[in-house]
């Protein structure tokens, strides 16, 4: 399919006096004709005639805008699915070539995946439905840890790629409670809202940093949670603060969300903490910190940012 650089169709909104003015919803640009793309053009769009986004040139023609849609979403899904089981697969061929342990190789995998999958969201259509065709990513991977972890198929591969001791009813907890929270994150957030892209950060990047840095580095424990170390809570805070603002700042400059500097960081260092301290907490027996860090992530996240 041939592709031509178009302007982004997202426009950064005025800044109000609302509590949640440094964040506003967008709302759906029409596609029909280049001159509905102009009207709705952010300033430093035009002022840099390079910054523009790739979308199929179906898009541009005439009568074909809910078909458009459809066919760049479907087109989308199928490249992340590709991308996210050759992710998988990449690290499963260096666990098996003994390139990288076992345990790196699932943390890189807990890292890079959901992250991919959100820095993903943009390729995909303006239309409402195209955060459901994003969630089919994750959602045909919960299926298939479903599968696996009841052993109805055998798949050696993902079982050492994904879980600590190689059991295939590990499926079942860890890795199936993380790829629930892509499915809502992409469904109720989605990409123009902070707190789904703040709460997948944080388990992704601040949570899997934390465990490579607390094997790595951990000497030094806790004392309320001797199976976690300051190196891993430190760690968690600082790469969970700055994969957040890196994820913000993405979407911002896409023209999704609006950012406002030190309130933006003041408000992610808040989030951050709260999830790292939440992640430190002798609770993993009971709660799983795929599930803990993200809604400890999410409830912080509408406190101080309002919706």
């Amino acid at each position: 399919m041939a592709y031509v650089g178009i302007p982004s169709p997202r426009a950064p909104a005025a800044v109000g006096n609302l509590s949640y003015a440094h964040f506003r919803r967008r709302v759906a640009t029409p596609s029909s004709t280049i001159t509905l793309f102009l009207k709705v053009l952010p300033e430093r769009v035009v002022a840099k005639r390079f910054n523009v986004r790739l979308r199929p040139i179906v898009a541009l023609l005439p009568g074909v805008g809910a078909g458009g849609a459809v066919l760049q979403d479907a087109g989308a899904t199928a490249l992340v699915i590709a991308g996210a089981y050759g992710l998988v697969s990449t690290f499963d061929s260096l666990t098996r070539r003994n390139i990288i342990e076992q345990n790196l190789s699932r943390k890189l995998v807990h890292i890079l995946s959901g992250l991919l999958f959100l820095a993903s969201w943009p390729i995909f259509s303006t239309s409402t439905g195209a955060r459901y065709f994003a969630s089919l990513v994750p959602s045909i991977n919960c299926l298939r840890l479903v599968i696996h972890g009841l052993s109805l198929v055998p798949d050696e591969g993902l079982i050492k790629s994904v879980t600590r001791q190689g059991k295939p009813e590990e499926l079942l907890r860890g890795p199936l409670f993380y790829v629930l929270v892509l499915i809502l994150c992409a469904i109720v957030f989605w990409r123009d809202s902070p707190i789904g892209m703040i709460s997948l950060a944080m388990m992704c990047g601040g949570d899997g940093i934390a465990d490579i840095m607390g094997r790595r580095f951990g000497t030094l424990k806790i004392p309320y949670n001797r199976q976690k170390s300051w190196a891993g809570s430190i760690s968690m805070f600082l790469f969970g603060f700055l994969v957040s603002i890196c994820m913000l700042y993405y979407f911002s400059a896409l023209g999704y969300i609006k950012l406002d500097g030190m309130w933006t960081l003041e408000r992610v260092a808040l989030i951050s903490l709260v999830a790292t301290v939440v992640e430190s907490l002798p609770i993993t027996e009971t709660m799983d910190d795929n599930i803990s860090v993200p809604l400890a992530s999410m409830m912080a996240a509408v406190l101080v940012f309002g919706y």
